[in-house]
């Protein structure tokens, strides 16, 4: 899900509970005209309502339950329709049950509401105002897509009649960008639908047109071209689709949609999507301000003790040539990497060298040196007890790791990677993760790749949160070690 496709979908919120307070303080000042209905003059007495701030609060209040209501109705989510008629239904329904709320709970306290009239001109206009806030959204939603911004381009794999009526379907959501089909051959409906060429030409064909979504609707292809295709989407980051019966695929996270009256399977790669990408960064967020709040004694102790152990800087943050230490994020973006440093300056590039024969992790992409004697003693201990790490806090309030993920490789690693290995590239690098807390360095590399594939396809927040208290404890052993 793409970014922008979040920050409409987060939006809604203030801006449902914006509308609603905006409805409370309009009801108030049309119940203050009287005779603003004809027929209907009823006199206001100023002296029946509250004081405007206890007003006010109240009206937070009721925004903020109504706004709640929608959440739990399933109204917020992060997938943009464009149905309008549809979101109204649903905005109708939830201001009906709120208002009914209101009601109930003034008849539960047994006091009349200060102005029945004001809660029936909040109820009204509070539908036309988050109807009319979703109406905006939406315009300027369509407005960057229609600049090209947030679009995203799919590719077919098949030419069939089931094809053709899939992309007159997506043809109706200005979201998506039909760029073609690849297949044998062009078919009879080349003209209608782009032809691009073969399933050999799929990496070329997916550079060139910045593919972002692969639908699968060739049901002869052979299981092994199947898997092949599957392997190759998770390699390059790329959402999958499928229409059912093409392929026996066992796979946790399936999204069902229905695009005329044709089934079409979505395999999420990782629940971390949608709300559950926004919820793993608040976590990530609070965790990592707390942690160097609390954690700062610790951090300034370690860093006076690396400058009086050692010569060089107190942060690991520059190669032997004097370029920046980065690490291999998101999707195989670089950024600049945070950590003590615990051996001597510019030794770096040992390992690859005089060191090499010392390499305990022969065979794999990883490099681990045995019995390293780069390492000061000060940093010894640090890498015992994995204080070194603290500093990725930063990493994780900057948004470039996450406190719970895969280990953030090096980039001469990754590029020794096989096709499988770059599945755990979906998601931010973790301080800690599973294969970190199931055996630390001691695993072979297939066997980390295995347990970051398994989290990352069955994530979740408890997940998150067994990890990090396991994480202490792997810690607090090494440490009696």
């Amino acid at each position: 899900m793409k970014p922008s496709e979040i920050a409409f979908g987060l939006i809604r919120i203030p801006a449902d509970f914006l509308m609603t307070l905006l409805a409370f303080i309009l009801a108030y000042r049309i119940r203050s005209i009287s005779g603003f209905i004809p027929g209907l003059n009823l006199p206001f007495d100023v002296g029946s309502f509250p004081p405007l701030d206890e007003y006010i609060r109240f009206s937070v209040i009721a925004a903020l339950f109504l706004v709640l209501l929608s959440a739990l109705r399933r109204m917020y989510s992060l997938k943009s329709t464009f149905r309008i008629s549809k979101e109204f239904k649903q905005i109708a329904a939830s201001a009906s049950i709120w208002l009914m709320g209101i009601i109930a709970y003034f008849f539960l306290i047994r006091t009349f509401p200060f102005s029945r009239l004001a809660l029936i001109y909040t109820w009204v206009l509070a539908i036309v105002f988050i109807t009319g806030g979703r109406l905006l959204l939406h315009f300027i939603q369509y407005l960057t897509y229609q600049a090209g911004i947030g679009k995203k381009p799919i590719l077919f794999v098949g030419h069939s009649a089931i094809t053709q009526r899939l992309a007159r379907e997506f043809s109706k959501d200005i979201s998506y960008k039909i760029t073609g089909f690849i297949d044998a051959h062009a078919g009879e409906h080349e003209k209608t639908l782009h032809y691009l060429g073969t399933l050999e030409n799929l990496a070329e064909i997916v550079q060139k047109h910045k593919i972002e979504e692969i639908i699968q609707t060739k049901s002869d292809l052979s299981h092994q071209q199947s898997a092949d295709l599957l392997a190759f989407c998770r390699e390059h980051h790329l959402s999958f689709s499928f229409v059912p019966d093409l392929m026996e695929i066992q796979q946790a996270n399936i999204e069902t949609e229905t695009w005329s009256d044709i089934p079409v399977i979505k395999l999420k790669p990782t629940p971390l999507d949608g709300w559950g990408r926004v919820l793993k960064r608040i976590f990530d967020f609070v965790g990592a301000l707390l942690g160097l709040i609390i954690l700062s004694p610790i951090l300034l102790i370690t860093a006076i003790a690396i400058k009086l152990d050692s010569k060089g800087t107190i942060f690991f943050k520059f190669l032997d040539d004097g370029t920046r230490v980065k690490r291999v994020g998101e999707r195989g973006k670089l950024f600049n990497f945070y950590k003590f440093r615990t051996m001597h300056p510019n030794t770096h590039n040992l390992r690859y060298t005089e060191l090499a024969a010392k390499n305990t992790r022969d065979g794999s992409p990883l490099v681990k040196i045995k019995d390293d004697p780069r390492v000061t003693r000060v940093g010894r201990i640090l890498r015992k007890t994995s204080i070194d790490e603290l500093p990725q806090l930063i990493n994780v309030l900057k948004g470039q790791m996450s406190l719970v993920g895969p280990r953030p490789h090096l980039p001469e690693e990754v590029a020794k990677y096989q096709k499988h290995h770059k599945f755990v590239l979906e998601i931010k690098p973790g301080i800690t993760g599973l294969a970190q807390t199931s055996g630390r360095s001691d695993l072979n590399f297939e066997e980390e790749v295995r347990l970051d594939t398994y989290y990352i396809e069955h994530w979740s927040l408890w997940l998150d949160i067994v990890i990090l208290f396991k994480t202490i404890g792997v810690l607090f052993k090494g440490y009696q070690e």
